[in-house]
Order: C-alpha cells, then sequence, then structure tokens
C-alpha cells in the first residue's frame, strides 16, 4: 500500500477502533479498525510499520482516555495515551515482520493477526508497573455476539476473534496496489470481504449459549448510588458529606421497605470511597454505618479507606458492615491491584522531575494480598474494586474461590460517563466469562445490574442519587473460561511468539535464495 494511502488508513484504524467502545459502541468497526491497521503495515520496514501502529495508537488512545485529563491537567493523560500507543507501534512492527507468512498463504492472515493482537495486549495488560489493560478488543463487543465467546476462553478469546474478523477483511478484500492492480481491481471484492467477515462474527457468537454457570438460591440486593457534592479530584474534600449520602440513601430505603414499596434487601452494597473516613477508627463515621446497617436490617458492603498499616500508608477496602454487630473484619477485601501513579506512586523521586502533580499521591495505598471473596450471609461475593475489574486474574481468584455474585465497587467522581460506561462493558464481559451475576456499584454513576448472559439492568444516570433494587440467581458452577484461567491467552500468545520466529526463519531463506 503506497505510504499517502497508508498514513490515512492507520489514523482510520484508530478512529474505527475507538468509534467501537463506548459511549458510541459501533462494535462493527473492531474488525475494520483491526483490518486497517495490518493492510497499512503489510510489507513494510520495521519501523515503518511501528511509526503506522503508533499513529493508529495515538488516534484511538488519546480520545478514548481523554477522560484522564478532566482533573489533573494534560501530562498524565498525554503520557498514558503515548506509553498505550507504543504497544500498538510494537504490533505495527510485528505485523511488517509476519508479511512473509502471509504472502505463502493469503488467508494466514486472519490467524497471524487473531494471535498478534493477543499477543500484543498481554504484554500491554501486565507492563510496566502491572500493566494498563483499557482499550482491550474484547471490552469493545458489549452488544456484539462475540462476547459469549468469553465464556469459553475469557477476553483473550473474544480478543482473539475479533482481530480474526479483522484478518478476514482483509484477506478478503486485499488488492495489488500497483497501477495494473488498481486498474483490474473489481470492486465487489472489497464489498464481499466486508459481508462474509459480518455473517462469520455474527455466526460465530450466536451458535455459543450463555447463562448463568450452575444454580443457586434467590437473593435480593441493593445498590447505593449516594452521588458527591462535586465531581473532581476534591470529590473528598467533604468526606462527611459523600458519607451521609450514602447512609441518608440506605435510611430512605429502609423508610420504602418498612411501608411495603420496596422489598428488603439480602444485601447492601456502597460503591467505593463511600467512606474516606476510616470508619474502624473514627467513631462518628463507624455509628452512622452502623445506623444505616441497622435500619436497613441487612448486611452492607462498604467502600472505605482504611488507615495504615504503616504510617503514611492506606488502604482501599470493601468491608462487610453487619446489621447489629457491625465490621466483619474477617470479611474485609483490600483492593489488590493499585492504579500506579494514581493511588501509589512508583519510583516517585524520579516521577517527581516529570511532574509534581505525583506529591497529590500523599499516601501510598498498600495492595492486599488475598482474592475478594467475601462471605455475606446468603451470599458469597467476588469483590473487585475500579480498574480491577480490567484484569482477568483477579476477577477469576474471587471465582475459584466461592464467589457467586461479581460485584465492581468503584468511584468515577474523577472521571466521566464515558469511562463508567467503558467500565461496565468490563463488567458485561466478566458476568458471561464466569457465568455469574455481577453488578457495578459507582458513587456518582453509573451504577446496575448485569445478567450472566451480558445484559445490563437498571442503570442508573450519571452524578444523580439513585438506589436501585434487583432480585438476583445466584450461581456456583464454572464456565470452560473459569477453569482454563490463563491457557486460551497462554497459547494465543505462544503462538504469536512461533509466528515471529516463523518469520525470521522465513526471511533467512528468502535472503539465501536472493544472494
Amino acid at each position: 500500500m503506497p505510504l499517502a494511502v497508508a498514513v490515512p488508513a492507520a489514523v482510520l484504524a484508530g478512529l474505527a477502533l475507538l468509534v467501537a467502545f463506548p459511549p458510541y459502541g459501533v462494535w462493527p468497526l473492531a474488525p475494520v479498525g483491526v483490518a486497517l491497521l495490518a493492510a497499512a503495515a503489510h510489507r513494510r520496514r520495521l519501523r515503518a510499520g511501528a511509526g503506522l501502529g503508533f499513529l493508529t495508537g495515538v488516534a484511538f488512545f488519546a480520545p478514548l482516555l481523554a477522560w484522564t485529563n478532566l482533573h489533573t491537567g494534560y501530562l498524565p493523560w498525554v503520557l498514558l495515551s503515548l506509553l498505550q500507543a507504543a504497544y500498538l507501534a510494537l504490533l505495527g512492527a510485528a505485523t511488517a515482520w509476519v508479511s512473509p507468512l502471509a504472502d505463502r498463504a493469503r488467508w494466514c492472515w486472519a490467524p497471524l493477526t487473531g494471535v498478534l493482537w493477543v499477543g500484543q495486549e498481554a504484554l500491554r495488560d501486565r507492563t510496566p508497573f502491572g500493566g494498563f489493560p483499557w482499550g482491550r478488543l474484547a471490552f469493545s463487543q458489549g452488544d456484539a455476539p462475540l462476547l459469549r465467546l468469553a465464556a469459553f476462553g475469557g477476553a483473550p478469546l473474544v480478543t482473539f476473534a475479533v482481530a480474526v474478523a479483522g484478518g478476514l477483511l482483509l484477506a478478503a478484500g486485499w488488492r495489488r496496489w500497483d497501477a495494473a492492480g488498481l486498474r483490474s481491481a473489481r470492486w465487489w471484492r472489497p464489498v464481499a470481504g466486508l459481508t462474509v467477515g459480518a455473517v462469520l462474527v455474527c455466526a460465530a457468537g450466536l451458535l455459543v449459549p450463555v447463562g448463568p454457570a450452575g444454580g443457586g438460591a434467590t437473593v435480593t440486593v441493593a445498590i447505593v448510588q449516594g452521588n458527591v457534592p462535586r465531581l473532581g479530584l476534591d470529590f473528598n474534600a467533604q468526606r462527611q458529606a459523600v458519607l451521609d449520602n450514602h447512609a441518608d440513601a440506605t435510611l430512605e430505603l429502609a423508610a420504602r421497605v418498612a411501608d411495603g414499596t420496596q422489598p428488603r434487601p439480602d444485601l447492601v452494597v456502597w460503591p467505593e470511597n463511600a467512606s474516606d473516613i476510616d470508619p474502624l477508627r473514627n467513631r462518628a463515621a463507624g455509628a452512622r454505618i452502623a445506623q444505616a446497617a441497622d435500619t436497613i436490617g441487612a448486611p452492607i458492603l462498604v467502600g472505605a479507606v482504611l488507615l495504615g498499616p504503616g504510617d503514611g500508608q492506606v488502604r482501599n477496602a470493601g468491608i462487610l458492615w453487619r446489621p447489629g454487630a457491625g465490621p466483619d473484619l474477617d470479611q474485609l477485601y483490600v483492593k489488590r491491584h493499585p492504579v500506579p501513579f494514581a493511588e501509589y506512586v512508583p519510583l516517585r523521586d524520579i516521577a517527581r522531575m516529570v511532574s509534581k502533580q505525583v506529591d497529590r499521591v500523599r499516601a501510598d495505598f498498600v495492595p492486599g494480598s488475598a482474592p475478594g471473596v467475601v462471605r455475606a450471609g446468603p451470599v458469597v461475593l467476588g469483590d473487585v474494586i475500579c480498574f480491577e475489574v480490567a484484569y482477568d486474574e483477579v476477577v477469576r481468584d474471587t471465582v475459584t474461590g466461592g464467589a457467586q455474585l461479581l460485584v465492581v465497587q468503584t468511584n468515577n467522581a474523577t472521571f466521566n460517563v464515558a469511562e463508567a460506561r467503558q467500565q461496565l462493558a468490563m463488567v458485561r464481559l466478566r458476568a458471561v466469562e464466569h457465568g455469574r451475576p455481577a453488578l457495578m456499584a459507582s458513587t456518582v454513576g453509573v451504577s446496575g445490574f448485569v445478567a450472566p448472559d451480558g445484559r445490563v439492568s437498571d442503570a442508573t444516570g450519571f452524578n444523580t442519587r439513585e438506589v436501585v433494587v434487583r432480585q438476583l440467581r445466584l450461581a456456583d458452577g464454572r464456565t470452560v473460561a473459569t477453569r482454563v484461567g490463563l491457557w486460551p491467552e497462554v497459547v494465543l500468545a505462544g503462538l504469536a511468539v512461533a509466528a515471529l520466529a516463523g518469520a525470521a526463519v522465513l526471511r533467512r531463506r528468502q535472503r539465501v535464495g536472493s544472494a
């Protein structure tokens, strides 16, 4: 492809990927974006492939992650976007490198594209400082038939299928880009490629059954979205007001239960940061939560910031508060994957040289060590906090530990509705992946329930105070994805490495043959 065509194709690839994700949600464009990048990088030198991949990455990640600059300034957003774009630069270089394999067998483009995308995401999900899995292809497929594949191989299998669909579009629609090729090209070939790819995408997903993994009891669960006095980084400057909002909303729910207009919940879920005052050390905060729990007559899973264990350290926790008994310290989950440069600052002295904004993180959050398995009376919860929902193993560990209901406690007060909807898309994938009902509880929205087939119900508005109650059927079985764990990603990433090695061998033979 001429460079004058490849450059805009790479940019369009990033924009197509962007529009596939919430809040736009045009999921069929994800394979189109994959195909455009693969076409642009095909047969290019490594540096050119990397440059085109980087263009795609910037066009994709800069607007996708624009919510990170709402209250922290442009520098964190720019640095994060460029870092994520660098991984697509690696993907572009890898795509260029394996071109000889695709040239030997045109339909190899589909599996090659699939395994390279999985390999890129596997690397990006883990590096640096634990990785940042936002923007995985799988998370764009909330309304797509391919979401069903999550029950068999989790996010890696869904990403693989989306990228394979993109490879099929490319293989079916590719044509020669010299003058003779352009003159002889037929208009129907790209159209046929798009049609075949769309049919394959729909057929593959629609044939996969999804639903709850096993049966269980029925419980009534309430989500309390108390809202905050104002959005932004200073939302917790009025910590007492945030706590009061959630306590008052729970008391209002209790009043509706008392007059018979609302069923009594078996469990109430408050979001992350519902109490930024440590309720285990502050008697007034503890008393406020106890009042809410005792009045509603049900345990409350409280998102709280706890001081310690050391000086200058805090913990982001979900703690079960039982009516009449108070905090159950045996049912305490501490966030295992704090966000670097947001909840703790690695290499602080070096980071300060880049921006003194890092000193806004005054106390480092200490990670927990145990999965978020919380036993709350009639239901065992799989609790994860905020961005942890993006990490495969953090969620899976709760299910293998016995979780019957997935709970995502989050605080979106420093972001916007686009970020909240992107996060809810991840919850949808996790529900299908593990065959579990799930919910997301946010301070400001979007909160809501997700069925084991990925359907969302009772979704709240953004920056509003709302309480939603729903009856859920628990699940206690295991899907194929839960059983196999990391193996689909290991196998597919291994095949990506094998493809790179195979291309190296083929390139060497071609050089020897031409010598």
